[in-house]
């Protein structure tokens, strides 16, 4: 073969594979929106009350905890609003425990899917991930601007900020979640670990205080967590009168790129393993 037939063959290769790749992605895309209406009608239901459970449970642990601190005459941070403060704080750590948990339970839920040949562990995942990153994002959105409407005023120092700060947990919970959803087809208990771990990382998140306000040793432990770095970020983008000191963009941004690294990896070994057994 000559230069320019081997140049015509690597065109043509080149073209095959672009198409290939298009085709793929029409495909998953397709795949991914059928999975979504299909998790839509089976969590919520076929009528729309379904989706009040949604803003129920975020709006109990909101009432809760700031009435907590209201009996106890307990004032949040910077003179932050009390409900804005738990809601901020709660709402971003329920995006990522709800997309952790619904990850790891692709398989499991929805074993008879994988019978199909174009439905991939990691399809189930993505569409359960953004399901849930829009439920829970429209809860944040709704809740806070119902706290506004009652406060009679709205001020939002930067949007960008807010929306980086949930989309790290987000992201977050999408490689931890498949990362776990990876190991439970190897380790079946696997399943039983996360409410252990989901426990204490409720009250070392930054909930209930900002990272401003704890002692230097203290805070230097749980600045380890990640997940304390994006409710940082998301109350300095909401508050006007609070700045996150020790948010590290650095930090968070490598958890996210390793464990959604390692999300994929353990994907691709689980959908080998379940193709051999």
């Amino acid at each position: 073969m000559g230069v320019r037939g081997f140049s015509s063959f690597a065109a043509m290769t080149t073209g095959e594979r672009s198409v290939s790749l298009s085709n793929g992605l029409a495909i998953q895309r397709r795949v991914v929106l059928a999975i979504i209406l299909r998790e839509v009608r089976t969590r919520f239901g076929r009528h729309q009350l379904g989706y009040l459970w949604a803003f129920a449970e975020s709006l109990f642990w909101v009432l809760t905890f700031a009435g907590i601190h209201y009996v106890l005459g307990a004032t949040p941070p910077a003179g932050m609003d009390m409900l804005a403060f738990f809601a901020t704080g709660i709402i971003t750590f329920i995006l990522f425990r709800s997309t952790l948990t619904h990850c790891l339970a692709s398989i499991v839920g929805n074993r008879p899917l994988l019978f199909y040949p174009q439905v991939r562990p990691l399809d189930i995942a993505l569409a359960r991930a953004l399901l849930e990153g829009a439920t829970v994002s429209t809860v944040f959105v709704g809740l806070l601007l119902g706290n506004a409407l009652l406060q009679g005023e709205l001020h939002v120092d930067s949007p960008l900020l807010v929306l980086a700060g949930l989309g790290a947990a987000w992201l977050i919970g999408v490689g931890a979640g498949m990362c776990l959803m990876g190991l439970s087809v190897y380790f079946p208990t696997t399943e039983r670990l996360v409410p252990l771990l989901m426990r204490p990382m409720f009250f070392v998140s930054g909930l209930f205080f900002t990272a401003n306000d704890l002692p230097t040793q203290l805070r230097n432990y749980l600045l380890y967590n990640p997940l304390l770095h994006a409710v940082e970020l998301v109350r300095d983008g909401w508050f006007v009168e609070y700045q996150a000191h020790y948010f590290d963009a650095s930090y968070l941004l490598g958890w996210v790129l390793v464990l959604g690294y390692l999300g994929l990896l353990l994907e691709r070994f689980a959908r080998r393993r379940m193709e051999l057994t």
